[in-house]
């Protein structure tokens, strides 16, 4: 075990922790705006709204996300449309591939797991705003979408530690995050024990960080666990 090889490799690895760290919160980001959508269409949507929202949940639920990165970075620019659009400027780029397909995956995801969530807010509480007067927009924005976020923390905490691991496959399209930066040392140096050790240790203590946040979020969102504590 080369201990100063991987003291000496810390610094170099952390400088991919701001690109990881844009990829998983982009793609967090612009997937619950997503997710959202997805949910509120195959809940509330026509028929064929619902049936084409759940294609694309099952297309990215059930495809390796390693696939949907190759697909979307080489595989965009195989079409005459999309390199003649607005869209190309982005694109060209593997960064937002990589957002692009982050984003889609854990949209397909998240949308399920807020779909469950929002089934699961009880009746009696729905009736209960009902008799209150409340309109159907009221109701969703007071009553149900606070008790099916709260009820919907723990699984999406799952989801974010995922994509944290997630996000590890864009360095197959050359971008230099945590794990490309350590594929990159590992060919000077061909040491890859020690530098996967350092590379995993560092995705270990952003997992800790993240999981702690959410369960600072449920303990905050639940007066019964405040209570407990």
């Amino acid at each position: 075990m080369n201990w100063e090889l991987m003291w000496d490799s810390v610094p170099t690895l952390l400088r991919g922790v701001p690109v990881t760290l844009q990829l998983v919160g982009l793609a967090l980001l612009f997937g619950a705006g997503v997710a959202f959508a997805v949910a509120l269409l195959r809940l509330y949507g026509n028929r064929v709204t619902e049936r084409l929202m759940a294609g694309y949940v099952f297309v990215f639920r059930g495809t390796p996300l390693l696939v949907q990165i190759f697909l979307i970075y080489y595989g965009m620019g195989q079409f005459e449309l999309v390199r003649s659009s607005v869209l190309w400027v982005y694109l060209r780029e593997p960064f937002w591939c990589a957002i692009l397909a982050l984003t889609l995956n854990t949209g397909a995801y998240t949308s399920e797991i807020l779909r469950g969530a929002i089934l699961s807010v009880p009746q009696g509480q729905i009736e209960a705003a009902r008799a209150c007067g409340m309109s159907r927009t009221l109701l969703f924005r007071r009553i149900m979408m606070p008790v099916a976020i709260r009820q919907m923390l723990p699984a999406y905490g799952n989801e974010v530690i995922l994509m944290v691991k997630a996000s590890s496959l864009a360095s197959t399209i050359t971008l230099l995050e945590i794990t490309g930066i350590a594929r990159k040392i590992i060919a000077q140096s061909f040491a890859v024990f020690e530098v996967f050790i350092v590379a995993g240790s560092i995705y270990l203590l952003l997992n800790f960080i993240a999981s702690r946040l959410i369960r600072y979020a449920e303990w905050r969102m639940t007066p019964y666990l405040r209570a407990r504590g």
